[in-house]
């Protein structure tokens, strides 16, 4: 059972509903249901009873709820005489960030930051998948892109760019496509998991999804960028993968007239984790030394 799931749970009684509750807490109305069903999942109690004119709470679910109030209250207190009374970062930190970001940019920041805050000990999980950080325990997340329907807070980090490219070599015997509909007599290499591949560019001043197909799929950027350095196709990647790559002239820009905006890194935690000290220090540690770098970039992304 997660206080985020409790918080959502005591919202959605005192809304009187999931369309009330989500707007809110500015989340989709079915991500509240879905919370509220795993909350009743975990406790193997029916909270509320569904139907198509109104929420009912049943007994339980009334017990719970001012159970839960009295539980959340108390938390409340407690984060807040906690941080009132400790001004130093101390403890666990339990981090999940993306593998080829993990390697590049934050390793040598955490690195940093254990310097100057000793008392601070990191569990770092690095990996392209989109953990549950509530579920699995995370106190932060770094995602890259548009975020989904979250209880999380969210703090916006910094810009990265997004780069299409192809080895030269690929260019001289394919030619370099001219616009992003000359993709799809391209081969090109996805970065992600199953399912359709769309890379966006901008037509016509808005963010437009072009479907792309080629011989190799990964979930693993740096396999994308050698596959992409070896001549097998192009390839669309955030800027700290394959800037390197392009500086060395491994590989060569395309379609730069048509990328879009950068997209933001963010710093995701739960909201129960807000008043962290040391969740507050090493955000703010992570948007200044993240801001230096971008500022000596190309571009002004990392």
């Amino acid at each position: 059972m997660q206080l985020d799931d409790m918080r959502i749970f005591v919202s959605t009684v005192d809304a009187g509903g999931f369309t009330a509750a989500a707007n809110r807490l500015r989340l989709s109305k079915q991500f509240v249901s879905r919370r509220v069903a795993a909350l009743e999942a975990d406790l193997g109690a029916r909270l509320l009873v569904r139907n198509t004119r109104k929420l009912a709470v049943t007994d339980l679910g009334q017990e719970f709820y001012e159970r839960a109030k009295r539980i959340l209250a108390e938390v409340a207190d407690t984060e807040q005489a906690m941080s009132a009374g400790r001004s130093a970062p101390r403890g666990l930190l339990k981090v999940s960030a993306p593998m080829s970001f993990g390697m590049a940019h934050l390793s040598p920041l955490v690195a940093e930051f254990l310097r100057a805050c000793p008392d601070v000990h990191f569990d770092m999980d690095l990996s392209d998948r989109n953990v549950d950080v509530i579920g699995e325990g995370f106190d932060m997340a770094l995602r890259i892109g548009r975020l989904a329907d979250s209880t999380l807070i969210a703090r916006k980090l910094i810009d990265v760019r997004m780069i299409a490219c192809c080895s030269p070599g690929y260019r001289r015997r394919h030619h370099a496509p001219q616009t992003p509909a000359d993709l799809a007599r391209h081969a090109c290499l996805p970065y992600g998991q199953q399912g359709r591949a769309a890379w966006e560019f901008m037509v016509d001043g808005a963010r437009t999804p072009f479907e792309v197909h080629g011989p190799l799929r990964a979930n693993n950027g740096e396999v994308i960028r050698d596959a992409a350095v070896a001549g097998l196709g192009i390839c669309y990647l955030p800027d700290f993968i394959v800037a390197g790559s392009v500086d060395a002239g491994l590989l060569v820009e395309v379609l730069e007239s048509f990328m879009p905006p950068p997209n933001a890194l963010h710093a995701l935690y739960p909201q129960h984790r807000e008043a962290s000290v040391t969740i507050r220090a090493f955000t703010q540690f992570l948007c200044e030394r993240l801001a230096a770098r971008a500022a000596t970039a190309r571009g002004g992304a990392i």
